[in-house]
């Protein structure tokens, strides 16, 4: 069983604090604030980083689908669409849209349709947030 940590510190109030946080393997740090999760100030926030791991994950994911059914990719390129939005119950992530562009040779489409479906349902991250809307788009390319 593997355990992964992370963790974040916050300082000040909501509007005008500011926070850190990293990763347990200390691999990845930054700094965080109000204004990068709920304006477009430059920098990152949690919902940015929710979708960097589920592009990561769907990408582990599919790699692994593709090759139980023979096949070894070239290349898998996914991004993930979060859409993060203020409800009447308050600020939710609503959405998450999987865009995924791979080259595989020798597989057909429909194989290649099925696997990557069996990715965005199998991959850890995606069953962690069964309660968002996840959808995919994945592309054949040569």
């Amino acid at each position: 069983m593997a355990k992964r940590t992370g963790s974040a510190v916050w300082q000040g109030d909501l509007k005008d604090g500011k926070g850190t946080f990293k990763v347990g393997s200390g691999a990845f740090e930054g700094a965080y604030s109000s204004s990068t999760r709920f304006e477009n100030e430059p920098g990152t926030n949690p919902e940015e980083l929710i979708a960097a791991a589920h592009a990561s994950c769907f990408s582990m994911a599919f790699a692994a689908g593709l090759a139980r059914a023979g096949f070894t990719p070239d290349r898998i390129s996914t991004t993930a669409n979060v859409t993060f939005e203020k409800l009447e119950e308050g600020w939710r992530i609503t959405n998450i849209h999987l865009v995924c562009e791979a080259k595989v040779p020798s597989i057909d489409a429909d194989l290649f349709a099925e696997k990557a479906q069996a990715a965005k349902t199998g991959c850890p991250i995606s069953n962690a947030l069964k309660a968002v809307d996840i959808t995919l788009d994945a592309k054949l390319v040569n």
